[in-house]
């Protein structure tokens, strides 16, 4: 749905010379024309209006001089730097661009009628007076000459396999007389047809088509060649085939022009020779004739160049270029170049540029060159409000094809409504002016302005057939003649329609480097007639000129780049620089071919998209693979060539943030971002809604509703309380309807009334009610935007679903509860803890008292409801647990369950005492708990039950607060619950449980087991147990200490209930207690246990720890040494690794994968395999790594642990070391007491000074991931791994941190100093 606008135009007349031009060129490199004349070959420069180089042919002999001379073809051929040139005389010649020096490269004696290098410029084909093509090589060496017209149908012959006659064949709509037709007979020539060959290429060079006159017949036919000369398939007969022949260079079809009886068409032909497709001129057969076609280079525009039949009173013909597009499989005709009837004005030559697909060349008889520069457009209205109706204006001929898409969505060729004019439409443009944006005006080539405006008459909406008028096509209010036109066509361009009659346009200026502004108004002595009220030239080429709704500014594109603002809306026009905030200068780096004014964070700014996809916002490139964009209120869309759809709020974003937004490829739930189809380009958006048209390649539209703009648009509708069109909304484009809360949750919570109001549909408040759910959608689907206020959850403590659950059935219960009863069971049921209890009562209470309201449901209808809701086992099963038998069988007669199930099961329950019947359905429905309340209340003769349930379930602690402590079953229970924590080792309990009821045996067993022995004692004791009995206990008890090193705890035992002194002052000496086994000595006067017993251990004492203080010593040396020998390595490696020929070293791989020491290791670690142990078998695991083996993967780590372990120890030292000093002083062993009170403090001091040795300050930076340019991603990998591990990561933390020595516990003895 795009038209072809005219950004500029370049007419220069300053080439000058003898004869007429008769072919064009155009060379690629530098962009000059090459014409060739009767009489000379000239190249020139239009954009300076210089003449580069030139030469006389008739000075050479290759033209006479009389001027008769005819030029058949031209070419530039860029790698030769020359141009080559065809006489009809036969002569082929190279004119060298760079020495103005013509060579004659061949001739042909019998002349030649055209000339046509292939695309690759390494062919060229000649046709000769002889009737035969000649092919040869771009060095002019003859590869093959053949005549035009063969008898064979070519290499591409069909071929017949004789299945069935015509006369059976199917014939489609002619009918059966189509196999008895005869072949009519095919007309010769029209009379105008020059009867010259015509020679044309397909695009990539492998086969090329020519079209002559057949000798035979008179008409021209078609045939098809390949590279090496040979004949690959002759044209099926067409009557009435004319001259004109071109190639789309795409390679699908050839065009060329039929007359039929009653019409003119441009037909297309396959390489077959068959014709595939046609489109109709827009005038009768004998009206007009085609005198050539031509494809654009990227097949997208075909230009016909057409000239009168018959001539005017002057005795002048009319010629005139019209340029059509196809889109879905319809030909537009986008624009009509009228030249009128001047002869000096006429073209003569007409090229296409083969750089710039959209730049047309034309020259005049008179010399005269004329450059267009189109553009792809589309005309759409610019409102913003919800009165513009979407319009998207589509230029055929004489007719504008307008589609409002606001009201539907009609796809091409069709359209909302035709609007008819009396010429071909130049331009289409729609009034700048609020809330009258659909109004618009048309150009037409005949110099006129018609304005087409809403008809303000009302008419009823509905017509006599029944069917409603959606839109109405706007009606033609007045035509304007613009007296400013200059004579040649499109001298006006770039056409804005500002105020009710007041327009703006572009003309060429006084230069070609300048442009002239024109504001175009009703003249005063004439309403018909448009003229300029003011005007002001540009310094420089205007391309582009657009206009901003919101602002009313203009802005205006230079061919430069530059951009300039149009200051209209005061008497005298004026142009100025377009500044930013700052006053800078802001210009495009390059031209672009479509511009749109818009605000970026509060500043306004213009926005430009080049025909290489590059989109900018004044001089900053915001992205490189934008294949459209559009900007609808505050909002940027934009289409790329990666097949997504972006849509951006610029008032969120500056220029910085649009670029990254643009150069990100989106998160999972990023709104602004969609898939679309490939080649998809924005047609329209529709203005304060959420639909985006979208035109295919093929030319076929799309609606789609972008995320970012339904998000947007439901704000603005949950904001202003339009709860209803936000539900319709949500539900038609499946929107999460938990967002109607999240947005707002306060708001909405005191609105829940209006929300109710709204929607009045029960099937509406239960389809939001079902969709509820935990999740906050505000930040996990649908983010807020940027700068937008968190909401947060109104009532603290409670679950979302449950309280918008709660409030909604408290307002529905208010307002009518009959009416919205469905709505009310589906608050209950929704709640994360459905109240299916409350909700079954409900039912039951509707049933019991129907209501008699009118529309009131019943209660069959309810319960059909909320069987739909619930499963129906589980609403039985909590009907059972109501206790109501009534319940249960509606319940179980609305589901598909059996009544030979249910029905013996209830009548069995009917049948028994209330309790035991609320144990047994309790049982059944396994709420144990409620089972084993209910049975407790059914006697003496169910407690063994009771019991059993008990056992079963573990129901301990609620049996025990069922009973009363002083009763049978109390103690029957405890007894068992002592049973179960012995079975679950928790016998102490078990003990206090039995001694409290009345059990010492059972408890005194149960205390002794978990040497709970001052408990043991007590029962004992109030047992009583003889006193031989509780010595025995008590040894029995201090063994078992004794096996558990508790030695202080056993001598208390022996010497006070076994009465054995001697054993407990043992215990005591063998726990290295002695001040207490002193004690004990003095107490019971055994001073011979001192000599025979507690000196030797105490020399004993001295030796073992004097040994295990140098063992320790050593092996603490011997691990600080190696740690450093590691460290060194390791930095030996890291320093390696970081040069630049680190990779190639021989020690490059002593740096290990996680940043550790290797030194050749054959070991490695890896997780995969531990992945699935527990935490702690993880944590044993993870300790196995750290290896005291020399060269482990962890070796630094594993010899710091060791030496953290060895500082631990000795520092727990200080107390038993204290208490043997003392000891050996006492008794008189000064001599071992000072050497161990000095080896001792040497060790001590020997770990304190090595702490900051082994954990210096900066060793966790030194334990980074390793990355870096050398690093491999298995290195990288290993080290990330094993900083996120938990396990390592808590380990790493234990190893990095130095152990806490307790310097302020006393132990050393003054007196031994």
């Amino acid at each position: 749905m795009r038209n072809l606008k005219l950004l500029k135009s370049l007419q220069s007349s300053e080439l000058q010379g003898p004869g007429s031009p008769q072919c064009l060129a155009v060379r690629a490199d530098t962009g000059s024309l090459l014409v060739a004349s009767h009489y000379s070959i000239t190249e020139y420069d239009p954009r300076t209006g210089q003449v580069v180089s030139e030469a006389s042919l008739t000075a050479e002999g290759f033209l006479p001089e009389d001027g008769s001379g005819v030029v058949v073809g031209l070419q530039d051929l860029a790698e030769l730097e020359s141009a080559c040139l065809a006489t009809a005389g036969g002569d082929v010649v190279l004119f060298n661009l760079n020495t103005c020096q013509l060579e004659c490269v061949g001739s042909v004696d019998s002349g030649l009628t055209s000339m046509s290098w292939s695309p690759d410029e390494e062919l060229v084909v000649l046709t000769t007076g002889q009737e035969t093509i000649i092919m040869m090589t771009k060095d002019f060496e003859p590869i093959t000459e053949v005549g035009i017209h063969q008898d064979d149908f070519g290499e591409g012959k069909f071929i017949t396999v004789g299945w069935g006659k015509k006369e059976t064949q199917f014939h489609g709509s002619e009918g059966k007389q189509a196999a008895q037709r005869k072949i009519q007979e095919v007309q010769p020539a029209a009379p105008w047809d020059d009867r010259r060959p015509r020679v044309t290429w397909r695009g990539d060079g492998q086969l090329f088509a020519v079209s002559a006159v057949c000798l035979q017949t008179g008409a021209r036919k078609v045939r098809v060649w390949n590279r090496e000369g040979v004949l690959q398939a002759t044209s099926e007969p067409v009557n009435g085939l004319e001259q004109a022949l071109c190639w789309k260079p795409s390679g699908s079809l050839i065009a060329s022009t039929q007359r039929h009886p009653n019409k003119h068409s441009v037909v297309f032909m396959e390489k077959n020779g068959l014709l595939h497709g046609d489109f109709t001129l827009p005038f009768s057969k004998d009206q007009a004739k085609v005198k050539d076609l031509l494809w654009n280079t990227d097949s997208t525009v075909l230009a016909v160049w057409l000239e009168d039949m018959t001539a005017g009173e002057d005795k002048q013909v009319n010629t005139c270029i019209q340029l059509w597009m196809m889109g879905n499989y319809h030909w537009y005709l986008k624009q009509s170049l009228d030249f009128g009837r001047d002869s000096e004005k006429v073209p003569v030559c007409v090229c296409w540029d083969p750089e710039r697909p959209l730049r047309l060349h034309v020259v005049t008889r008179s010399w005269t060159s004329i450059t267009y520069d189109w553009a792809c457009t589309t005309e759409r209205s610019p409102g913003l409000d919800a009165t513009d109706n979407a319009n998207v204006a589509v230029i055929d001929g004489d007719k504008i094809l307008v589609t409002t898409f606001r009201q539907h969505v009609v796809p091409p060729p069709m359209c909302s409504f035709e609007l008819q004019l009396a010429s071909p439409v130049n331009q289409v443009t729609f009034l700048c002016q609020p809330q009258r944006t659909n109004q618009l005006a048309a150009l037409t080539s005949d110099g006129q302005i018609s304005i087409y405006c809403q008809d303000s008459a009302e008419q009823a909406n509905k017509t006599a057939d029944g069917f409603r008028t959606m839109s109405r096509p706007p009606i033609l209010q007045k035509t304007f003649r613009v007296t400013a036109l200059q004579k040649e066509p499109l001298s006006l361009r770039q056409l804005l329609w500002l105020e009710d009659e007041l327009f703006v346009g572009v003309s060429s200026g006084l230069l070609p480097t300048m442009s002239t502004l024109l504001t175009l108004c009703p003249a005063q002595d004439a309403d018909d007639t448009l003229t300029v009220r003011s005007e002001v030239e540009v310094d420089g080429v205007v391309i582009g000129m657009v206009h901003s709704i919101q602002t009313g500014t203009v802005a205006l594109q230079l061919e430069d780049g530059q951009i300039r603002k149009l200051l209209w809306d005061c008497p005298e026009l004026s142009v100025e620089d377009w500044r930013d905030s700052s006053g800078c200068s802001i210009n495009f780096p390059v031209p672009c071919v479509q511009t749109a004014l818009c605000s970026i964070s509060g500043e306004e700014c213009l926005l430009g998209l080049t025909d290489r996809s590059h989109l900018y916002a004044g001089d900053t490139e915001l992205a490189s693979n934008i294949s459209s964009f559009a900007i609808c209120n505050d909002f940027l869309l934009i289409t790329t060539h990666s097949h997504t759809c972006r849509c951006l709020q610029l008032s969120a974003l500056s220029v910085k943030g649009l670029q990254v937004a643009l150069a990100s490829d989106g998160s999972q739930n990023d709104e602004t971002l969609r898939r679309v189809e490939r080649g998809s380009r924005i047609v329209t958006v529709v203005p304060q809604d959420t639909r985006v048209i979208l035109q295919m390649p093929r030319g076929n539209l799309e609606t789609v509703h972008h995320r970012a703009l339904v998000l947007a648009q439901l704000r603005k509708w949950l904001d202003s309380l339009r709860l209803r069109e936000a539900f319709e909304c949500m539900r038609k484009l499946r929107i999460n309807l938990n967002l109607i809360y999240d947005h707002s949750p306060k708001v909405f919570l005191e609105n829940i009334e209006t929300f109710i109001t709204q929607l009045n549909s029960i099937n509406h408040i239960n389809l939001f009610l079902t969709e509820l759910k935990e999740e906050d959608t505000t930040s996990s689907m649908y983010p807020r935007p940027e700068g937008s206020p968190v909401q947060t959850q109104p009532v603290s403590g409670q679950k979302k679903v449950d309280v918008v659950c709660d409030a909604l059935r408290s307002t529905l219960e208010s307002m009518d509860p009959n009416k919205f009863f469905l709505s009310i069971l589906t608050a209950h049921v929704k709640k994360t803890v459905p109240e299916l209890e409350i909700a079954l009562q409900k039912v039951h209470e509707l049933r019991e008292n129907p209501p008699q309201a009118p529309g009131a449901v019943s209660a069959e209808e309810a319960l059909k409801y909320l069987l739909f809701l619930v499963n129906v086992n589980d609403l039985y099963e909590h009907s059972l647990g109501t206790y109501d038998f009534d319940l249960v069988l509606m319940v179980a007669e609305k589901s598909q369950k059996d009544p030979k199930e249910y029905l013996p099961f209830l009548n069995m329950l009917k049948s028994l005492e209330p309790n035991y019947q609320r144990y047994s359905i309790d049982k059944h429905l396994k709420r144990y708990r409620k089972a084993l309340h209910h049975l407790s209340k059914c006697g003496k003769e169910h407690f063994p039950e009771a019991l059993q349930l008990v056992k079963e379930q573990k129901l301990y602690n609620e049996a025990l607060r069922l009973y009363t402590a002083d009763s049978v079953h109390y103690k029957a229970l405890s007894c068992a619950y002592a049973q179960h924590l012995v079975e679950q080792q928790q016998a102490e309990q078990a003990g206090l449980l039995l001694w409290r009821c009345g059990e010492p045996a059972s408890a005194l067993q149960a205390f002794a087991g978990s040497l709970s022995w001052r408990n043991a004692i007590c029962v004992a004791q109030q047992m009583p147990l003889p006193p031989d009995q509780l010595a025995l206990l008590a040894r029995d008890l201090a063994e078992k200490l004794t096996e558990q090193r508790r030695y202080s705890e056993a001598a208390l035992l022996l010497d006070q209930y076994a009465k054995d002194c001697e054993e407990a002052i043992l215990a005591l000496i063998t726990g290295a207690v002695w001040e207490e086994a002193l004690r004990l000595i003095y107490i019971h006067n055994r001073q011979d246990i001192t000599e025979t017993n507690l000196k030797p251990a105490l020399l004993e004492a001295v030796s073992n720890q004097t040994s295990f203080l140098e063992a320790q010593m050593a092996t603490f040396t011997r691990h600080k040494t190696r740690l450093a020998v590691v460290r060194e390595q390791k930095e030996k490696a890291r320093l390696d690794m970081l040069d630049e020929d680190g990779p190639d070293c021989p020690d490059a791989e002593l740096y290990s994968e996680a940043s550790s020491v290797m030194t050749g290791s054959k070991y490695s670690h890896s997780n995969s395999r531990i992945s699935s142990r527990s935490s702690k078998n993880r944590r044993k695991a993870e300790r196995k790594k750290l290896s005291l083996k020399e060269g482990s993967p962890l070796e630094d780590k594993a010899l710091m642990y060791a030496l953290g372990e060895i500082i631990t120890a000795v520092d727990k030292m200080r107390e038993e070391v204290h208490g043997l000093l003392k000891a050996l002083v006492l008794f008189q062993f000064d001599k071992q007491a000072e050497k161990l009170q000095l080896a001792y403090e040497e060790a001590l001091h020997m770990v304190e000074v090595a702490v900051p040795e082994v954990w210096p300050e900066n060793l966790q930076n030194t334990q980074a991931p390793l990355t870096g340019p050398n690093s491999t991603a298995n290195s990288i990998m290993a080290s990330f791994q094993q900083q996120q591990s938990p396990a390592a990561s808590q380990q790493a933390a234990e190893v990095m941190t130095p152990p806490k020595m307790r310097n302020g516990v006393k132990w050393k003895l003054s007196v031994l100093t």
